[in-house]
């Protein structure tokens, strides 16, 4: 029985006109030779700027690729300096609404690194480095230790400012004294007597191993044992150095942590400005531990900057040096020739900055990644994308552009781990404050100085945007909220995984591979006009629900 609909036959609508079709299996073959110009544009052809102007992440996509590959098996391991580097590309922001010891323990532990900002005191700021330190350790080197007249009451003070409450004894309450027992919180919590020796209810039937234990061997003998701390002793019985259960469990849960290789401690990074009095807050920082320091300014291009940065190379050749923020090739130029080991790149692009309305100063984001890091890395220096990333998809395009880590401030703040308190918004949702530093708030915070008389001359927010002489403040930011967002623990590992997947879909299995594409052009990007922003976006319904991850 004949078909009279559906069937094309040979008198149906052809696809070409003149009716010969070509052999499927010919495809691959006649794509090589028939069409000479790939889908799409180059990098250099996309970022040209005096073809298509200043771009910002908004205003291309990057085409898919081919997928060969689980979205499980993408590494997304990258350098955040000259030396060091991360499992992930993921920075916090170092803004007083954004990263404090809590967010940057987090964001090490799942495999970024949080920088801790400076409108507080140097000593508050050096305390939050300890406390970044001393989170998560190999073999502890320099523990917090007792002596036996040493009370029940200090012991629980100690407990209070250190946040844990496992604390060795020795003979003269320091290191490479002979030990004599520990003391748990469980040892002290309901003692009735504050005013009673540690001594007295310390636990002395102690689990420890010989000086030369190896990590891996002092972490079995700590599985094995019911015991929360394992002391490491010579041969006199001298406390040397200290093993804890708990960083143990955290090894096993945060497996991705950005740690040092050689004492397993969390990588640590802080920001200062570059005025004569944050010579002495990084000595402070450096003393605490500090492993990364960030020059943080809005236009890094600067004497004062060049300056810091070789003091800082010339007094702490252990310490790396992030300098910046830069968005051209010249500026980026001056700070890696005085010895910068990563530059920050971005100006005015942040979600709470107006430096480009009101300054008319900047350049678009896009830009400015792909030229001062294609730039950078002549030298070896990594970059950091810093600014104008509001979601998964603004972290790829960061990065296929040239930048090695992505730095978040408005897409963290409102996590449970970002400073500040929540409270309810006028329409009934959680939020908590969120704030640029170049706002007038944060400007006039009396947080930064060690005393409120001396406060407003010292804060951060007047030092990044060269205002400590101004009788008159000019704002570059704005304050506001963000809505509760939950613990970084889920938002972080959320971003990853829609980062694997997106570099799944474009058919790179490492960042590596996607900068390596994008140079050699096997990476293809497309411009997007308004209408085809529109169309990438939810359109056409009545009302939803954006619901980014569960």
């Amino acid at each position: 029985m004949p078909l009279t609909n559906g069937d094309v036959g040979t008198s149906g609508p052809q696809l070409t006109p003149d009716n010969k079709m070509l052999d499927h299996t010919s495809a691959l073959e006649f794509l090589k030779n028939e069409y000479e110009h790939r889908d799409g544009l180059d990098i250099r052809t996309l970022l040209d700027s005096k073809t298509n102007g200043g771009l910002t992440y908004g205003d291309f996509l990057v085409l898919p690729g081919y997928i060969a590959f689980p979205a499980s098996e993408v590494a997304l391991d990258t350098r955040v300096t000259k030396r060091i580097s991360l499992k992930t590309p993921l920075l916090s922001s170092p803004m007083d609404t954004v990263t404090e010891h809590s967010m940057a323990i987090h964001m090490a532990l799942l495999g970024g690194l949080g920088v801790i900002h400076h409108n507080c005191s140097a000593d508050d700021q050096a305390e939050m480095v300890r406390k970044v330190k001393r989170f998560e350790n190999g073999f502890i080197l320099d523990p917090v230790v007792l002596s036996p007249t040493t009370t029940v009451s200090e012991a629980k003070q100690l407990k209070e400012k250190w946040g844990f409450g496992g604390f060795p004894v020795t003979e003269n309450g320091t290191l490479r004294s002979k030990l004599v027992g520990m003391i748990t919180t469980r040892d002290i919590q309901f003692h009735p007597t504050p005013s009673d020796p540690v001594t007295s209810v310390m636990s002395t039937d102690l689990v420890t191993a010989p000086s030369g234990t190896t990590l891996a061997e002092a972490n079995a003998v700590l599985s094995k044992s019911k015991k929360g701390k394992l002391p490491i002793v010579d041969s006199a019985h001298n406390l040397i150095s200290l093993l804890s259960r708990s960083d143990l469990m955290k090894n096993l849960h945060y497996p991705l942590a950005s740690k040092l290789p050689h004492s397993k401690q969390l990588i640590c990074a802080a920001a200062i400005g570059t005025r004569p009095e944050d010579k002495d807050r990084l000595q402070k920082l450096a003393d605490a531990g500090l492993d990364i320091v960030v020059l943080d300014s809005s236009q890094g291009n600067s004497i004062f900057q060049i300056e810091m940065v070789r003091y800082i190379k010339g007094k702490y050749p252990e310490l790396d040096v992030i300098g910046g923020n830069v968005v051209t090739v010249a500026q980026a130029a001056n700070l890696i020739a005085a010895g910068v080991d990563g530059l920050r790149i971005g100006m005015g692009s942040g979600s709470a900055c107006i430096t480009q309305e009101v300054m008319a100063v900047g350049r678009p984001q896009a830009t400015a990644v792909y030229n001062v890091s294609s730039f950078a890395a002549h030298f070896g220096v990594p970059c950091i994308a810093d600014g104008g990333v509001q979601n998964v998809g603004h972290i790829v395009k960061g990065l296929a552009l040239g930048a090695s880590t992505v730095m978040m401030g408005g897409l963290l703040a409102g996590t449970t781990e970002s400073p500040g308190k929540y409270f309810m918004g006028r329409e009934g949702q959680l939020v908590k404050t969120y704030r640029g530093m170049g706002s007038i708030d944060a400007m006039e915070d009396k947080k930064a100085g060690s005393s409120a008389q001396g406060a407003v001359k010292s804060d951060a927010g007047k030092a990044r945007y060269f205002s400590e002489g101004d009788r008159l403040l000019v704002a570059q930011g704005v304050s506001g909220s963000v809505l509760d967002k939950g613990p970084v623990t889920k938002f972080v590992p959320y971003l990853l995984a829609g980062l694997q997947h997106s570099l799944q879909d474009i058919g790179m299995k490492s960042l590596t591979a996607l900068r390596e594409g994008v140079r050699n052009g096997e990476v293809r990007f497309e411009l997007r006009t308004v209408s085809a922003q529109a169309e990438g976006n939810v359109h056409g319904l009545h009302s939803f629900e954006k619901k980014l991850y569960s």
